[in-house]
């Protein structure tokens, strides 16, 4: 009988082990326990030359995850950022920046209209800050983000920043910026992929003319 409860104490230990390292694995992996956000796609990105500017048009696509939307319903303003930065290549050093450029989207919902505001800058948007910003109204939210993931000839350069007769890259990169969110909205996105809405890609920088 000494036995036989001796044996059954050895393999729950045994059971609880196989637990604890279960769960061990599953804390150093937090993604092996959730499936991964979808990813964010640059399905288009291009560079052309208008008189003495530079423009960029890019296409993005990627869905708006469910804790996202939420937060947007009970009145959080999202903010996504565009960057583009010009760089001369070097073959004897690190690549110069020559020029940067930003473009801040705030996304909100608003519950008695019931509609959906926009306002585009080239810096940090703030609630007092919304008058040197471009403000847009949609009916819904799909063509709310629509205008989010469309950069329609945005201006990134002029072309007197750019030597012609040097090779040049374009660094473009597109996020979901959570800094920008409430402080406790911050700390409860932390290890969530349902907020990680990004991208980014380094292309030559291949001027096409506008006709």
């Amino acid at each position: 009988m000494t036995a036989f409860i001796t044996h059954c104490l050895k393999n729950a230990r045994l059971d609880l082990i196989g637990l604890l390292a279960c769960a061990c694995l599953v804390w150093a992996h937090p993604g092996a326990a959730r499936a991964e956000a979808p990813a964010t796609e640059i399905s288009l990105l291009k560079f052309e030359r208008a008189s003495d500017a530079v423009l960029l048009t890019a296409t993005l696509k990627f869905e708006l995850p469910a804790a996202v939307q939420d937060a947007l319903l009970k009145g959080v303003a999202i903010i996504f950022v565009a960057e583009a930065d010009v760089l001369r290549e070097r073959w004897y050093w690190m690549n110069k920046k020559v020029v940067s450029a930003e473009r801040h989207m705030r996304l909100a919902y608003q519950p008695l209209t019931r509609r959906w505001r926009l306002n585009v800058a080239s810096g940090r948007i703030s609630n007092v800050g919304l008058g040197m910003a471009l403000n847009q109204n949609f009916e819904s939210l799909p063509d709310a983000l629509a205008a989010v993931q469309r950069l329609s000839r945005w201006k990134i350069a002029d072309v007197s920043d750019i030597d012609l007769e040097q090779n040049h890259l374009v660094d473009f990169r597109f996020r979901l910026d959570v800094s920008q969110l409430p402080r406790p909205l911050q700390i409860g996105t932390l290890g969530q992929t349902d907020w990680d809405i990004s991208a980014s890609s380094i292309r030559p920088l291949l001027l096409e003319s506008v006709k």
